[in-house]
């Protein structure tokens, strides 16, 4: 492997963390609000709406639904919209944040259900609002779940950009298709391969860390 190879499995790396670590940030700005609004509107939410609940659901599902192959080439028009181009890693952030948002609704909506009732009843009865329990009582007991959750989406987030390179996404997955697909360079192949999953492996003990630093139920 030369040093030009070098250089742009590097730059590929930087692009790969780039996109899930941005994907990431805005999927969970969009997601936590949508997975919230879920479990508190749902029949033993705090404020249940069958409408809303309902509505939100069903578009939850059909995006997560859609194979992000075919998501990522149905947005382009969108994606162009957004950020003028449809190819590179920054075009590549849209549909990831299409594609996860939705995932991480219902991972944030499932990490809120472990959330006793006990505790929810405990503000209630002291007279807390509705944001006061979802600010402070619904989020700040599922901090450690949500991360958790977090560290899950990342991964999945990964595995979608390194599918994006088919479509000219940048980043490791476009270098592995590029040189490793269409060149049958195999040893590029099995290091971008290689790259990626100490990729997740370092974001999942670091996550893991985390979760055992902010976790102070077992303690």
């Amino acid at each position: 492997m030369n040093l030009q190879m070098m250089g742009l499995l590097a730059d590929g790396i930087k692009e790969t963390l780039y996109m899930t670590l941005v994907s990431t940030l805005i999927a969970y700005v969009i997601g936590i609000p949508l997975g919230v609004v879920c479990f508190i509107t749902d029949k033993n939410g705090i404020c249940p709406s069958r409408v809303v609940h309902l509505g939100i659901g069903i578009l939850i599902n059909f995006v997560r639904s859609v194979p992000f192959l075919i998501l990522l080439v149905a947005i382009i028009p969108l994606t162009r919209l957004i950020v003028g181009t449809t190819i590179g890693s920054t075009a590549t952030i849209v549909p990831l944040v299409a594609a996860a948002a939705p995932y991480v609704a219902r991972m944030v909506e499932s990490s809120l259900k472990e959330v006793g009732t006990g505790v929810i009843e405990a503000a209630e009865s002291m007279g807390s609002s509705r944001l006061q329990i979802i600010y402070k009582v619904l989020l700040p007991e599922a901090k450690p779940s949500l991360l958790v959750g977090g560290l899950i989406s990342m991964a999945t987030i990964l595995g979608y950009s390194a599918m994006a390179g088919f479509v000219g996404g940048g980043g490791l997955g476009a270098i592995a298709i590029n040189y490793g697909y269409y060149r049958y360079q195999t040893d590029i192949m099995f290091v971008t391969v290689v790259f990626l999953v100490l990729i997740v492996q370092f974001f999942q003990e670091a996550g893991i860390w985390l979760v055992n630093r902010i976790d102070k139920r077992g303690a």
